[in-house]
């Protein structure tokens, strides 16, 4: 929490006013370049920054809700600063896993992402004929930008405080009446609540046992926690943007992943 908000707020700030910069047009090309940002900064920022960017273009009619729906599953990654930073120097004392999982992922997500722009239609999608509406022009996007971020820290500090509590008394809980129980139900309930503590625990249960390492911080990083898939649910919730291919993406992810993962580095 210490570490939250003067990382994610200033990153809020920078990517609410580049994505304000980007031409509101309907071109195909322009139409791919919009997606190639979105999907770039959510690449950069991690979650939930691809969310909050897609909430704005959805509520900025730059994006249908079609589109919405499909890039809120598509542009959704771990942050390679927590990757490298924290799973690689801090966990592993080692990068190489980072690197691979991070351009495995990516590469899937990126193959998704073009064929989700192939085949999605938006012809029948004109941004003047969504709402008669006008939508006012900020005055200065970057005040704009500073207004509509801080809304979204709060909903992930929330969120991170919330899980936080709850995961401390759990775990609390578990120890104090069920001590004998097994430590793969104390590492689910972990990684389920809140990724960070599942992939800590992780690393210490399985820190002789590289392959069984590997997968389960290759499946908790695809799968994140709780907590995330809350805050990514907050801020799709206030633009009416469907969860449900966000879902089904999650748990095709969640097996294709840690699958390729095996195959490709550890066979």
């Amino acid at each position: 929490m210490e570490a939250l908000f003067p990382y994610l707020l200033p990153y809020l700030i920078l990517t609410q006013w580049f994505i304000r910069l980007t031409p509101n047009q309907q071109q195909s090309s322009s139409r791919l370049q919009l997606y190639l940002k979105t999907y770039g900064i959510s690449a950069l920022g991690g979650f939930p920054t691809g969310a909050a960017t897609i909430a704005f273009l959805k509520k900025s009619r730059q994006i249908s809700t079609k589109e919405a729906n499909g890039l809120l599953s598509i542009c959704h990654s771990p942050s390679p600063l927590f990757v490298i930073g924290f799973v690689g120097y801090d966990l592993l004392n080692d990068t190489m896993f980072s690197w691979r999982f991070l351009i495995l992922y990516h590469i899937v997500s990126f193959v998704i992402l073009i064929i989700f722009y192939k085949t999605s239609s938006n012809k029948d999608f004109h941004i003047s004929s969504v709402t008669s509406e006008k939508i006012p022009k900020p005055q200065n996007p970057f005040i704009s930008s500073i207004k509509d971020s801080v809304p979204t820290v709060l909903v992930v500090g929330s969120t991170l405080i919330f899980f936080t509590t709850i995961y401390t008394v759990v775990m609390h809980t578990i120890s104090t009446f069920v001590p004998t129980i097994h430590n793969s139900l104390i590492l689910l309930t972990a990684a389920s609540l809140e990724m960070t503590n599942g992939l800590q625990i992780t690393s210490e249960m399985f820190s002789g046992e590289s392959t069984m390492l590997y997968l389960l911080l290759a499946l908790f990083l695809t799968t994140q926690s709780l907590s995330i898939h809350m805050q990514v649910a907050v801020l799709a919730k206030n633009e009416r943007i469907s969860l449900r291919p966000y879902v089904a993406l999650r748990v095709i992810l969640a097996l294709l992943i840690p699958a390729l993962y095996y195959v490709l580095f550890l066979l």
